[in-house]
Parts: structure tokens; sequence; C-alpha cells
């Protein structure tokens, strides 16, 4: 099992770094430096705003659907069918509860308008989450990594269009959320044919019995997710809503954290990987010691040295990807790196007790996360603006981070090697006096960065904290666990 996750995961990696990259370096970091940080951070408020509702799509269905076929693949005719219409129906309450939420906030006639759109573009991204669900719960997981990217990939082919076409001088952000629309659309499409293919009769009703069956068995899901967004997204709603000039700043703020956002995207594609897979071998009284080691080693090691040389090199980065405001972006930048640590360790242990299906211990936690954060944006923001925003994110996520891991602990009974930790705690030291060595001659930073780099990469297999062997083993034995 643990080589089926390794070469799946590879291959999700290798497409989703393949084409989400360029997508938010290329695109989107292209679209924020034509329209400027206003415009930018008005959409960015407004795009985490229709997030901070996505619950109301979806109400836990995505992550207890996946959990369900991955256990017993036969009900897949019966949970489509059924799933789909409610689907459709909490689509319409969730258009309901965000408009509504947004006119209080009062936002004017063509914010709404921006907004509406959005809100389809949420559904349809949901929907496709959903479907892919599916896929990824029957253990298609090669196909799940291609649908992974295919909405980015058309996004980028239209968004390149006007970006670098004919219609530059006369770009605006709305064009920006219109060519999403598109693309969610032919995914969804896509998405649709494949799952339907595994089914002989797909026939969408609404069963009322069925529904509030569901509800009750995922509305745990759903209250986690609710809660994870909150303390995950409402930042950027926060400052353009509470600060005079809101928008600017929301503004400052997404270019520090579009380059978090990009590097969840690894942690993220881990646990869409470890979810079904923790969900079987727990279903099977399997062994996931083995499994959460070598996820645990490889995801942290690596989430370690990229936030490190991320704050060392934090100014010729943001100089580098922005025409403007890279100098009060990159503190921030760096203060929400940090939180990547804890993100990874999060999307570990948080998946793994999901598996288990410790949906209350998961929602306690990020309740507490929920309310540590709003309190200390309400406190940091007025005196410190985006940085605020930052600091209460990285005080947020280790509170959270750290919450899980003790949880995951007790509940698996899981014993913290020292020598392990000890080898984390060398890797960090190595990766720091290799900077410190490399600063003090004139090179480029790029190239200092690689260094940087290689330095802590031969560093981690020296220590074994990812061991060359195992790696081998992993991928010629095909039997093995």
């Amino acid at each position: 099992m643990k080589r089926k996750f390794a070469v799946n995961l590879i291959l999700l990696l290798v497409l989703n770094l393949a084409i989400k990259p360029f997508w938010v370096f290329g695109i989107d970091r292209a679209v924020q430096n034509l329209v400027g940080a206003s415009e930018y951070g008005l959409f960015f408020a407004l795009f985490n705003l229709s997030l901070l509702f996505n619950i109301f799509l979806d109400f836990g269905l995505t992550n207890f659907n996946n959990r369900a076929i991955s256990q017993h693949p036969q009900l897949l005719p019966r949970y489509l069918s059924n799933l789909v219409g409610i689907k459709l129906l909490m689509a319409i309450g969730y258009f309901i509860i965000s408009i509504t939420a947004a006119y209080f906030l009062g936002y004017t006639q063509r914010q709404l308008g921006m907004l509406l759109v959005l809100v389809v573009n949420q559904f349809l991204a949901s929907f496709i989450l959903y479907l892919r669900s599916n896929i990824s719960g029957l253990q298609l997981f090669k196909t799940d990594s291609i649908l992974s990217v295919a909405d980015r990939f058309f996004m980028i082919i239209l968004c390149g269009v006007l970006l670098w076409g004919p219609m530059r001088s006369r770009f605006r952000i709305e064009w920006f959320i219109y060519a999403q629309t598109i693309a969610y659309l032919i995914t969804t499409t896509i998405s649709l044919v494949v799952v339907v293919r595994k089914v002989k009769v797909f026939a969408p009703r609404l069963n009322r019995v069925f529904l509030v069956s569901i509800l009750k068995q995922s509305y745990p899901y759903a209250l986690l997710v609710l809660l994870m967004s909150f303390h995950f997204r409402v930042d950027s709603v926060m400052i353009e809503r509470l600060l005079p000039n809101g928008n600017f700043h929301a503004g400052i703020y997404a270019q520090a954290f579009r380059l978090l956002d990009v590097s969840t995207m690894v942690p993220f594609l881990f646990s869409s990987l470890l979810l079904p897979i923790f969900s079987r071998m727990l279903k099977q009284d399997d062994q996931i010691m083995s499994l959460l080691g070598f996820s645990v080693k490889l995801l942290l090691a690596a989430s370690i040295v990229f936030s490190l040389v991320c704050i060392f090199y934090r100014d010729p980065i943001m100089e580098l990807l922005y025409v403007n405001h890279a100098a009060e972006s990159s503190t921030i930048f760096a203060t929400l790196m940090v939180c990547f640590v804890f993100v990874s360790t999060s999307y570990i242990f948080g998946t793994l007790l999901t598996a288990n299906g410790s949906l209350y211990t998961l929602n306690i936690i990020a309740l507490i996360g929920v309310g540590v954060n709003i309190v200390l944006n309400v406190i940091f923001i007025p005196r410190y603006y985006a940085l605020g925003a930052a600091a209460a994110s990285l005080i947020t996520q280790a509170i959270v981070s750290l919450l899980q891991l003790g949880v995951a602990i007790k509940t698996f009974k899981l014993r913290i090697v020292k020598t392990e930790m000890v080898k984390f705690i060398l890797l960090v030291g190595v990766t720091c006096l290799s900077y410190f060595m490399v600063s003090q001659f004139n090179v480029n930073w790029i190239v200092g960065a690689a260094i940087v780099l290689a330095v802590s990469i031969f560093t981690a297999f020296l220590v074994k904290l990812i061991s060359i062997k195992d790696l081998i083993s992993l991928f010629l034995n095909r039997d093995g666990a």
C-alpha cells in the first residue's frame, strides 16, 4: 500500500507542479501586476468570502463520500444518483447565504455582481471535487490526478489569450473570473462523463430519507470544513472590511499569501491520497505506522527546508514576482511561510484523524482555531494591517496543528522517537548554517538558494530522514506494504 501511495503521489505531484505553479505565478500573479493591488485585493477578498460559505455547497459530502466509496465501492451507483440531486439543492442554499452575507457587509452593486459569478465558480469547483471523490474512492488515482489539474489547464489557455493577446490593454478583473467559469464548466463535463461510465444506471433523484440519513452522517465533516475555512480564509475579508483602504491592504496580503497558497498544494495532495488509503487500512485493521512515518518524515523535511529558504530570500523573491509593493509584502511572506510547517503537520495528522472518524475532536480543535483567529485579527489588523493578519494566522495554525498532533499521539498511541527529533533539529541547523555561509559570498540569490536547498536535501538523505534504500525498495517491491 505504501508503494501504491508513493507512485500515485509522484504522478499527482508531477502533474500539479507542471500546471498549478504556472497558473499561480504565470497567470494569477500577472493579473495582479496588470490590474493593481486595489482591484486584485477586491477580487481576493470576494473570492475568500465565497470560500467561507463553500461548505453549504458540500456539507461534508465529498469527504464522507470519499471514505464511504473507498470502503464500500459497490455503493457508488446508489450514492451517485442521490448525491447529485442533493448537491444541486445545496447550491441554492449556498447562493442565498453568500449573497445575503455580502449584502449585510455593505458591498456595492459591482461587488455583488462579481461575487455572484464567483459563487457559480465555487459550485462548479465543489461539484468537480465531489465527482473526483468517487474516482479516488475507487482507487483510480491516475485518472483523479489528471482531473486535479484539468481546470487550471483550461484556465491557463483562456487567461493566456486575454493577458497576452490583443485585448490586454482593456483587461478587467471580471474577465479573469469569467475565464475561470468556462474552465470549470469544461472540467465538470469531463469529470461527470468519467464517473457516469463507472455505473450501470444513473438517474439523479432527491430522496428525502436518503438526504436526512446522509446529512446526519456527514454534518461533522461539514462543520469541520466550515471551521477550517474560516480560520484560513477569513483574514483577507477582515482586512478589506476593517481598514479604511481595505482593498489595497488585502492586495498586499494577497501577494504574500499567494506563495503560501501554492505551497500548501503539496501537503493537500498528500492528504487527498492519504485519506482513502488511511480509511481502507483502518477498515481492514492494517498497520498504518509505516505509511504514517514515511509521510511525516518526507513532508515535514521538505516543508521545513522550503520554508527556511523562502524566509531567507524573502526580499528578492517578492521583488522578482511583483512590480509594486514588494517590500511591504516580504515580511508578511516570511511570517506566512512559518505557517507552512504547521499547515503540513495538520494535513497529515488531521487526515489521519478524519480517516479514523474522530470528527468531534477535530471540530473542537477547529472551533478553538476560529475563535483565536478572529479575536487576534480584530486586535492585530487595525494596529499592524496585513502583517497583523499574518501573525494571527501563524498563531492559529500553530495551535491547531499541535492540538491535532497531541490527539493523534493519544488516539493511536504514537511514540515520538527522540533520534528522529534530533534529525529534524540537525536539518534546521545545517540549513541555517549553509545560508549563513553562502551569504558571505557575493553570489546571485537564486544560486545561493539553490546551494542551500542542495545542502539541505543532501543532509536529509545523510541523516536518513529520507532513505535512498527505502525509496528504491518502495518502487521495486510491488508486493511491499
